[in-house]
């Protein structure tokens, strides 16, 4: 497939293509104006004789409306990818064309293509666009008025937190206590890597040799849990858009915020950034920078030449900075320099010189079976959150979860016991599931098409598992006589 789509690119670099409409699917709509008014008016005036439509769908309804117009047959010709398994799924299933030597790939470190091919690596399907970072805001108005310093510690986080409260006047911490993925990502995911060291933390829950109820992760609840006096009135009945306009109104000291926010924020109020905070002073820190988004092609688009010409443009430097400076809060995962014009994004984004950055902890691998460590972390972080179940429950609820059907949490080592299964730049070929145990289906019949499509994932890679342990018994354990 791949030598297809290079060869198709060739004919397109050195003859005319004659004129093309190409239909990017996508869940971001509130970037529909950035697409029509910048992105695409730039590619078309390089590419004259190609023309771009952006079709954005809702967020929530994006993976299986995409699934259904793939399997009837009327998906656009560029998808937008959700990092690891929704697109790995769509690869699997013939859905995302593989782009593991297309020409400008060698623009991405081997961390930013990561999310978007095969556990193995051999395989790549969608060009990398951009990640998102995890952190706070805060009112500097606010900040200046009551005579507080940018905290750095958890100590003094809460002491900035206790002042703002005493004060009377502002919410201390605004953030929505009624929807779950805030309490997970922009809560649980956005403190813990500085409690489980980032990637050291987030392999080791992959190998085994972590666990989510070990203390690491349980006082990363406990901290949770204490936000709960800081959220203001009915702050557990508050949603997202709330949350937002009590900050950018001027009501609230602090944002639990994603950089997505960076660009709606920004004309709204005078606000600053910071990462989260450390134990102590002089501690190592660690930080959220999500590899969000990615793009690749529909293996049955009608305009494959003018697809590929499009991916190949989102690999270059004009599209990087053009991207990451049009859209403040979204950095390129790309290995090309150009200054980063907004100040909050500029911020946020020197943190990686910083301190060490990793992913969420969910994401990889970890979400395959049912019970979703995705899901079922959004659930209890938000109980914890609004004082409904307490952290030592939710972290042992998530290891029970994660123990029904992934292999390497049915046993308890020692650390130093393990074997290292992921290291920097190797994956694991498997996703290691209880063998033949039944993995349920979703009731809701629009996202059958995915979970068949990530079933079928886990079954191939089941297959694997089970080969390398036929494999391996006959060296481990002598033949008895």
């Amino acid at each position: 497939m791949t030598n297809k789509w290079i060869g198709a690119l060739s004919l397109l670099l050195s003859g005319h293509l004659m004129a093309s409409e190409l239909v990017i699917e996508s869940w971001r709509a509130d970037d529909k104006a950035l697409w029509e008014q910048k992105i695409i008016p730039a590619f078309e005036a390089a590419n004259p004789g190609i023309k771009v439509k952006f079709n954005p769908v809702p967020n929530v309804s994006y993976t299986p409306t995409l699934w259904e117009n793939l399997k009837a047959g009327k998906a656009g010709d560029l998808i937008t990818c959700r990092p690891f398994d929704d697109s790995l799924a769509l690869f699997k299933a013939g859905h995302l064309a593989e782009l593991t030597e297309m020409a400008g790939m060698e623009n991405f470190p081997s961390f930013a293509q990561a999310p978007w091919q095969t556990d193995s690596g051999a395989q790549t399907f969608c060009v990398p666009m951009a990640s998102v970072i995890h952190g706070f805001f805060y009112n500097k108005k606010i900040f200046n008025e009551l005579g507080i310093r940018v905290p750095q510690t958890r100590e003094q986080f809460f002491t900035v937190l206790d002042k703002v409260k005493a004060d009377g006047r502002y919410i201390p911490l605004s953030m929505s206590g009624s929807e779950s993925w805030v309490a997970s990502e922009l809560g649980y995911q956005n403190i813990g890597p500085n409690y489980w060291k980032g990637e050291d933390g987030r392999l080791a829950l992959i190998n085994g040799q972590e666990h989510l109820d070990d203390s690491q992760y349980v006082k990363v609840f406990e901290e949770l849990a204490r936000w709960r006096a800081y959220l203001g009135e009915d702050g557990e009945l508050r949603d997202y858009g709330t949350s937002n306009e009590l900050f950018t109104s001027g009501k609230a000291a602090l944002y639990v915020a994603g950089s997505w926010e960076i660009a709606p924020f920004t004309d709204k109020v005078d606000f600053g950034v910071m990462p989260p905070p450390i134990a102590k002073q002089g501690d190592g820190c660690f930080f959220t920078d999500h590899t969000d988004i990615g793009m690749g092609m529909n293996p049955a688009s009608k305009n494959p030449q003018a697809a590929m010409a499009f991916l190949q443009w989102l690999t270059t430097p004009e599209f990087a900075e053009l991207y990451t400076n049009s859209l403040p809060g979204f950095f390129s995962l790309s290995n090309h320099f150009f200054d980063v014009t907004n100040p909050a994004a500029r911020e946020m984004m020197e943190w990686r010189d910083q301190c060490d950055s990793t992913i969420r902890v969910a994401t990889q691998i970890l979400s395959r079976g049912q019970p979703k460590l995705g899901d079922e972390l959004a659930e209890v972080s938000q109980a914890v959150l609004v004082g409904k179940m307490t952290p030592t429950a939710a972290a042992e609820r998530l290891e029970q979860g994660l123990k029904r059907w992934y292999a390497p949490h049915q046993t308890r080592k020692a650390k130093e016991q393990e074997c290292q299964c992921v290291e920097q730049g190797f994956m694991p070929p498997a996703p290691a599931v209880v063998l033949g145990e039944t993995i349920e289906s979703p009731v809701a019949a629009a996202t059958d098409n995915a979970e068949s499509a990530r079933q079928a994932v886990i079954n191939d890679e089941e297959s694997q598992f089970s080969d390398a342990v036929e494999l391996i018994l006959p060296i481990v354990i002598p033949k008895q006589e």
